[in-house]
């Protein structure tokens, strides 16, 4: 048996390994900006460190229900059940009550406009079987992607402490949406929509302020502060933006603002310097 000494300083030792793991990724500022077209990168900073992704974990849940629907594994107008687990899940959501039904598309446009966590659980547990499951596909595909330091849990993004991702690997993703999936990224540029008789807006403002800006995705929790990622196009080029960890959203929105006249001007710059890059190089 531990002595009282050795108790104390095992415990210890636990709490400190928890620590460790909790801050594996913290809400740390990043941004990265890529050129579509040519995927040469245009802003880098601190783009390969691990934040928590919040709400732009559903672009994966729906490059996964695009791909579905491309197969034949989804249809438009196929109805998806709502579940006691997908009901549960806060603070957004159509709240429509388990048991009751909502269209593919619907789900999909309540996504895109409202970030419905219901909407995202409900085609998890229709494509995954389960949020675990789906989780391991969403994790597999980021991987197929390209996206290797990102890890999902869940379809929502709500917060879990091993759902990672780097502002590097949710351009990638915003890219690979847009250039896989075509017609369906034009979902992204909804301002709203109609669900049973009531006008819905979405939170994205960015797109009500920024001429060019046509999608994709905003997130936020306590832990991963406010995520966004952006396509926009002006002066023939589009661009995939993206901002993370920022402490407030009109602080996320007037930086993404700021990146977007950087590199969609008439004279804009063609290269920055990452700073992941530098350091390594300082290091060397």
């Amino acid at each position: 048996m531990l002595n009282k000494a050795s108790f104390l300083l095992a415990t210890a030792i636990s709490t400190l390994v928890l620590l460790g793991a909790a801050s594996a990724a913290e809400a740390g500022q990043a941004s990265y900006v890529v050129d579509a077209r040519s995927g040469q990168v245009l802003e880098a900073s601190n783009e390969n460190e691990l934040n928590y992704p919040a709400s732009l974990t559903k672009m994966m849940t729906l490059y996964l229900a695009f791909e579905a629907l491309h197969e034949g594994r989804l249809k438009w107008d196929q109805k998806l059940t709502m579940s006691a687990n997908a009901e549960s899940k806060e603070p957004f959501k159509f709240a429509i009550g388990a048991g009751r039904k909502v269209t593919v598309r619907e789900a999909v446009e309540g996504i895109v406009v409202l970030s419905a966590n219901d909407a995202a659980v409900a085609i998890s547990e229709q494509l995954g079987g389960s949020e675990e499951s789906f989780g391991k596909m969403m994790t597999a595909k980021a991987h197929q992607l390209g996206m290797s330091k990102t890890v999902f849990k869940n379809p929502s993004g709500l917060p879990d402490p091993e759902q990672v991702t780097t502002a590097r690997d949710m351009a990638t993703l915003g890219v690979a949406l847009m250039r896989d999936f075509p017609e369906e990224f034009k979902l992204f540029s909804l301002r709203g929509m109609k669900f049973r008789g009531m006008k819905l807006r979405g939170h994205n403002n960015l797109m009500y302020r920024y001429a060019g800006a046509d999608g994709i995705k905003t997130g936020y929790t306590d832990a991963s502060g406010y995520n966004l990622v952006t396509s926009a196009a002006k002066n023939g080029r589009r661009v995939v933006g993206v901002v993370m960890g920022e402490k407030t959203a009109q602080i996320r929105d007037d930086k993404m603002a700021n990146l977007l006249d950087t590199y969609l001007a008439p004279t804009a710059k063609t290269a920055t310097v990452s700073t992941d890059a530098a350091k390594q190089s300082s290091a060397n």
